[in-house]
């Protein structure tokens, strides 16, 4: 996104925004990851921004220490009246902002154009900017103070002049980037354990929440690679409790709520301590996701994957065109934060054998002879980039792989041989039974779904598409020229009006 100049002014602030407990005011879905001091958000005003950050500190953290803040939006924000719009395309208001290939200095360049944009628009409208909220309608607001992004954060330095903001644009679908996994591990090497992060998207949704879990995971990296050592010598302590690589889900979840997809089972079995690093990923990813999983959040990133599955079933061809597509982009991420919790777990493993000869004897422990590293002063050996193009073959799988699923449902052979049987030796004659024999089917199929309009939707879909592939073949060719021609629509009711109705004489 680069044209600001016919750029949408969307206010980012909306009603019901809010979908947590505890609101903190001007700073939407405000939340901490339990066990981690790394928080998630939506984009707040300028008055959340520093009730968020005071939140943080509490009555112990000094304002004046490091707090990292990672912005993983796309589309640049300015704030009216310390209330913060963001640029539009005007043909994605209101919908997930999907930009393209954005870059942090593509991203700064556009905040700086856009604030000059809404300058020029004010003054030309008698100080009025012209903007819309999310459901398109149409805003007029009188701008008495108008600041880019960057002016609010260099006004919170004054009061937390150790605040780092960071942007690291992603996409709200598919997995960041892997220079973006290396710019949040950059970012992050030479902080310390307690240093607080904070991440944010429009919401507080999709995009923070997976830039969460990337920083539970380099969180981890320092837990592991300075505590380990220490651990081991306390007396009567179980360290494989305190490991993540041994987190079992609840074996009762369905395959796809547990992340069990096949591309997902070939990594598993390709990656060095493939199952470990997915038992670490899914841990970081539970506590980040729903109260249902462990987490305080919104966004369970794993289990959405199946909860869209299942919706997919029940959409028509043109919805199932996009959520499809979705899907696969999910996979993709839930792949990589796999693949980055494997390397993760190698980062650690290298920081505990690298350090310095000369500064080995003041970290070693005199009862082991192992390190305990403070984690300011842990490194980072190689990139995730490199990591990857070490284990090249990964893209190649999840490339391929990630829309390896089973996107309709197989109806069990005798059942369709006897459909066939009925259409082929009377259609008309048996489409009672007919009928009565596809909801049967239909049933049992979808037997595991809830009662209620999914389950309804889905089987009537079932249907539809049923009785069309059991058509006669001249009725059959019939049918498909109408449905082509955009004359009817692939529903069981038009498709059996269209076979049993009879031409008045």
């Amino acid at each position: 996104m680069g044209d600001m100049a016919n750029a949408a002014c969307m206010a980012d602030g909306f009603d019901k925004i809010q979908k947590l407990p505890d609101p903190v005011v001007g700073c939407p879905n405000f939340r901490r990851v339990p066990g981690f001091k790394v928080y998630c958000c939506g984009q707040p005003t300028i008055a959340g921004f520093e009730a968020a950050l005071t939140k943080v500190c509490g009555e112990t953290y000094p304002k004046d220490g490091p707090i990292i803040w990672f912005n993983l939006r796309q589309e640049p924000t300015v704030y009216v009246n310390g209330v913060p719009i963001c640029a539009r395309p005007a043909n994605k208001i209101g919908e997930y902002a999907e930009l393209g290939a954005i870059t942090r200095d593509i991203a700064k360049a556009n905040e700086v154009e856009f604030l000059a944009v809404c300058e020029m628009r004010a003054k030309e409208n008698g100080g009025k900017l012209k903007a819309v909220d999310i459901s398109k309608n149409a805003l007029e607001l009188e701008v008495k103070e108008l600041k880019s992004l960057s002016q609010v954060i260099e006004g919170l330095k004054e009061k937390f002049p150790g605040l780092v903001h960071w942007r690291v644009p992603v996409c709200n679908s598919a997995a960041p980037l892997e220079s973006d996994f290396d710019i949040i591990c950059k970012t992050l090497v030479g902080t310390a354990i307690n240093t607080p992060v904070i991440v944010n998207d429009q919401v507080g949704l999709s995009r923070a929440t997976t830039g969460c879990v990337a920083a539970c995971l380099f969180k981890e990296f320092q837990i592991s690679a300075s505590f380990e050592g220490l651990i081991e010598t306390v007396p009567g302590v179980n360290l494989s409790l305190l490991k993540t690589d041994k987190y079992v889900m609840d074996p009762t979840k369905d395959t796809l709520f547990r992340g069990e997809f096949e591309v997902v089972k070939e990594l598993i079995a390709t990656l060095k301590d493939g199952a470990a690093a997915k038992s670490n990923a899914d841990r970081i990813i539970d506590l980040n996701g729903t109260p249902k999983t462990g987490g305080t959040g919104i966004k369970q990133l794993r289990e959405n994957i199946a909860e869209s599955k299942l919706s997919y079933e029940i959409m028509d061809d043109a919805a199932q065109a996009f959520l499809k597509t979705k899907i696969m982009d999910n996979i993709q991420k839930y792949f990589y934060l796999i693949v980055f919790a494997g390397y993760i777990r190698e980062a650690a493993a290298a920081a505990r054998e690298t350090i310095e000869a000369d500064k080995k004897a003041a970290v070693a422990l005199p009862s082991s002879g192992k390190c305990s590293i403070p984690a300011t002063e842990l490194k980072i050996g190689k990139t995730f980039a490199a990591f990857m193009e070490e284990n090249a073959g990964l893209r190649a799988l999840i490339d391929t792989g990630k829309g390896n699923l089973q996107w309709e449902r197989d109806i069990p052979a005798a059942s369709l041989a006897n459909l066939e049987s009925l259409a082929a030796k009377d259609f008309q004659g048996n489409l009672g039974k007919i009928i009565h024999d596809i909801y049967q089917t239909a049933h049992v199929m979808f037997g595991d779904m809830p009662q209620g309009d999914h389950k309804k939707r889905a089987k009537y879909r079932f249907a539809s598409k049923t009785i069309m592939r059991i058509l006669p073949a001249a009725q059959k060719g019939e049918v498909e020229k109408l449905i082509e021609g955009k004359k009817m629509t692939m529903d069981l009711y038009e498709i059996l009006g269209k076979c049993t109705w009879v031409q008045p004489k």
